[in-house]
C-alpha cells in the first residue's frame, strides 16, 4: 500500500511547450500519492477538481500520467480495470515508441528521443469518454493516419465498464494487432501494405496509464478513478 513502485513506473508531469497537454486537456498531471497509489493491491489513478498551480501555470484538475520503464516488442498485454466516470473524464491505456522525442517522458530522459509522434507509432489498447460511457474504443496512429483523423480504429459497448472490471487485451504480432475486451475481440490492425507510414512497430513501446480532462468536464465532477488490479505482458 503506498506509493507506486519507482522502479517500475514514471510519473510523467512536464507540461508540453505551451503549458497545456496535447487535445486542449485542462488538468495536471502529478506525482503525489493523491492522484496515484496502490491499496490491497490495486493500482489507483485519480483524477480531481482542484486548483493547482505547477510549472507556473494554474489549472483546476488534477491526475497522473504513468510511463512504464519497461518496454518490448511483440506479445499479448492483458489490463484488468475498471474505469472512472464523468463527462469530460477520458481514461486511456496505451502505448508508444520509447523513441518518442516528447520532452519530460521517461525513454526521452533515458536518452532515446529521435523521432516525432505520430511517426512513432501508438497503440492505444483502451480509450473511454465519459461523454460515450462504456463505449471502450482501440486504435492505432501511424503517419498514414493519427489524431482526430484516425481511421484505423474499432470498439465495443460494455455494460458496466465503471462498476465492474474487464479485461482489456492487445495481440501484437510482426504484421497485425488484435485488439479485445474479455476475450471478445472488437478490432484488427493488419494493413494491406507494411511500410514506415503504416507501421513503425516493429520495436521497444512502453505503456502509458492516465485519465486524461477534456474541456466539456462536467461541472459537477470532483473526483473519479481509474482501478487497475493487474498488467500482464506475455511473449
Amino acid at each position: 500500500n503506498g506509493a507506486l513502485n519507482s522502479k517500475k513506473w514514471f510519473h510523467q508531469t512536464q507540461l508540453p511547450a505551451g503549458g497545456e497537454w496535447y487535445g486542449g486537456l485542462i488538468n495536471h498531471y502529478t506525482n503525489r500519492i493523491e492522484n496515484s497509489y496502490v491499496k490491497d493491491g490495486f493500482l489507483n489513478i485519480v483524477a480531481k477538481k482542484e486548483t493547482f498551480n505547477d510549472q507556473g501555470e494554474i489549472k483546476e484538475y488534477t491526475s497522473a500520467r504513468l510511463n512504464s520503464k519497461f518496454a518490448f516488442t511483440y506479445g499479448r498485454v492483458d489490463i484488468r480495470a475498471k474505469l472512472p466516470v464523468g463527462i469530460g473524464t477520458w481514461p486511456a491505456i496505451w502505448m508508444l515508441n520509447k523513441n518518442i522525442n516528447e520532452p519530460g517522458a521517461y525513454w526521452q530522459k533515458q536518452g532515446f528521443g529521435t523521432t516525432y509522434w505520430p511517426v512513432c507509432g501508438e497503440i492505444d489498447i483502451l480509450e473511454h469518454w465519459g461523454k460515450k460511457q462504456n463505449f471502450i474504443q482501440s486504435a492505432v496512429h501511424t503517419a498514414a493516419s493519427a489524431g482526430d483523423d484516425v481511421k484505423n480504429l474499432g470498439g465495443e459497448f460494455l455494460e458496466n465498464a465503471s462498476t465492474q472490471f474487464h479485461t482489456y487485451s492487445i495481440e501484437w504480432y510482426k504484421d497485425k494487432m488484435v485488439f479485445s475486451v474479455d476475450n471478445i475481440k472488437h478490432y484488427t490492425y493488419k494493413p494491406s501494405k507494411i511500410d514506415a507510414t503504416t507501421w513503425p512497430f516493429h520495436t521497444d513501446q512502453y505503456l502509458l496509464l492516465n485519465i486524461a480532462i477534456e474541456p466539456e468536464i462536467d461541472p459537477a465532477f470532483e473526483e473519479s478513478t481509474m482501478v487497475v488490479d493487474y498488467i500482464r505482458i506475455y511473449q
